[in-house]
């Protein structure tokens, strides 16, 4: 199925990338087992849209295919003050005993505000232009111990035990996401280990949930990540003939590496930096053949780069056929890989 025209239009609009999703179909828990479930598949050269269990994942690789993995890991970055008044959300730290924070209510922490948590006192040394703060603690914060994981507010619900280690990636080993890179949480060993694979890093941070309050998709500013890409992930990303990126995270890093040379893939080497690059139509990707994804929330950045990959009028409509099928949506819900 040909893209459409509108997706070459520099004029699309926030509302242009909307859908209809009843609440129902909102996944708050995982299911049992992590490949249980469903997948949409998507071709892109001829708009066949198929239903299937992510279990046949597989089947849809060919033999010289890559896919790219997020291994970061998700941090219980949410904690509160002693006395409950304080709220935190820890997004970086800066040194052993300094981090980079959201806080609410904001107003209350000045510069020179301390607040405690599990006895430890945290003093604002700096406020930041977008609202952050800059905390200096009087001892290293335990965030397993004090801290709960900052689950997407469209879950409804409170973290809980099962959630440490059903919203982690069973190969998560770089320590510093607020959220999960949530294609990635379907896989287990057993598949993995049959597959040709590499990790890179990249943080997902709190603008992951930041919706896009412009109405001019173009005008919209992108929050930026930490990212970290090894020699030899380089070395296997340049070498394959298709990769398959799991997960929006990895495609924003892989089209940045590529991008910011104009190379068709990514520059060798060793790779750490940030990226605030924002993919939406009619951006033509060079690094990335094949995407699997979860399903995004409505207007959303991850949506838009979604169209950008298989056009805006397949997707959608894959997304209706979704919607009408029940599948499950969001982190921990069904997937769809376009191919």
């Amino acid at each position: 199925m040909p893209r459409s025209r509108y997706d070459s239009c520099v004029s699309l609009r926030t509302r242009d990338f909307d859908y209809h999703l009843p609440a129902a179909l909102i996944a708050a828990r995982p299911l049992a087992e992590r490949s249980a479930s469903r997948m949409l598949v998507v071709h892109r050269d001829s708009g066949l849209i198929e239903h299937r269990m992510f279990r046949e994942f597989p089947d849809y690789l060919r033999p010289d295919d890559l896919l790219v993995l997020n291994d970061t890991k998700v941090i219980p970055a949410r904690v509160f003050s002693d006395d409950g008044k304080i709220e935190l959300l820890c997004l970086e730290r800066l040194a052993a005993c300094e981090w980079r924070c959201l806080v609410r209510p904001g107003k209350r922490m000045k510069p020179g505000r301390t607040v405690c948590v599990g006895g430890i006192a945290g003093t604002v040394t700096e406020v930041l232009a977008n609202g952050d703060r800059l905390l200096r603690w009087d001892a290293p914060l335990d965030l397993y111990q004090h801290g709960h994981l900052a689950l997407p507010h469209y879950m409804g619900r409170p973290d809980d035990a099962a959630d440490l280690d059903r919203y982690q990636t069973v190969f998560a080993r770089e320590e510093g996401a607020i959220a999960a890179p949530t294609a990635g949480l379907h896989f287990t060993p057993g598949m993995l280990d049959k597959l040709p694979h590499a990790f890179l890093t990249l943080h997902v941070g709190v603008g992951t949930f930041r919706p896009v309050s412009v109405e001019v998709v173009a005008d919209h500013i992108m929050h930026a990540e930490k990212y970290e890409v090894t020699a030899a992930t380089a070395a296997k990303v340049n070498a394959a003939a298709r990769v398959v990126a799991v997960g929006t995270t990895v495609t924003r890093v892989l089209e940045s590496l590529r991008a910011a040379d104009g190379l068709h893939r990514i520059p060798p080497g060793d790779h750490r930096g940030e990226t605030d690059i924002f993919i939406h139509p009619p951006y033509q990707f060079g690094a990335a053949g094949g995407l699997l994804t979860n399903f995004h929330l409505p207007q959303s950045t991850l949506l838009m780069l979604v169209c950008a990959f298989a056009g805006r009028g397949l997707v959608l409509d894959a997304y209706r056929q979704a919607v009408a099928d029940h599948y499950r949506f969001y982190s921990y819900g069904d997937c769809m890989l376009l191919i």
